[in-house]
């Protein structure tokens, strides 16, 4: 399974149009060889390095498997989950100071998620436990000016 992007290559700098200093949009993203017996994808986006612990940007899950690109400024088809902030949907990069890594994580699922639209992260991790049949990454970088 596979997860790129047209805007950023992996490890490399996020243009600032999907952070707090420019639109905020979500990042367009491309997905591709999924496992033919998955029911479900899931996304989250998060930074390891937010002085607080891991901040979670975006969350999303029972994504359509047939799922093969997320468009600019779009939430993918599925359910929102909540992000750090407290509210669904994408949250941009928005680092204190330094340069700090964005993991966009993407699972196969075996199933689909019995889960409330807003389940934090830490919940739908939990109910993801055993049913995981893929899993890649796409890592981006930011950094504030001046910061």
């Amino acid at each position: 399974m596979k997860l790129a992007s047209p805007s950023f290559t992996h490890n490399g700098s996020i243009p600032s149009e999907f952070t707090c200093d420019g639109s905020d949009l979500s990042p367009p993203l491309d997905i591709s060889d999924v496992p033919a017996n998955s029911k479900s994808l899931v996304l989250i986006s998060d930074d390891p390095d937010a002085p607080a612990g891991t901040w979670d940007h975006w969350v999303v899950f029972n994504i359509p498997p047939s799922t093969n690109r997320i468009l600019k400024g779009n939430e993918p088809k599925g359910i929102p989950g909540k992000n750090s902030w407290g509210r669904a949907g994408y949250g941009g990069p928005c680092p204190p100071s330094g340069t700090h890594r964005y993991f966009f994580r993407l699972y196969a699922l075996d199933t689909m998620l019995n889960l409330s639209e807003g389940a934090p992260k830490k919940q739908l991790e939990a109910a993801m436990q055993g049913h995981v049949i893929a899993k890649t990454e796409l890592i981006g970088l930011y950094k504030r000016a001046g910061r």
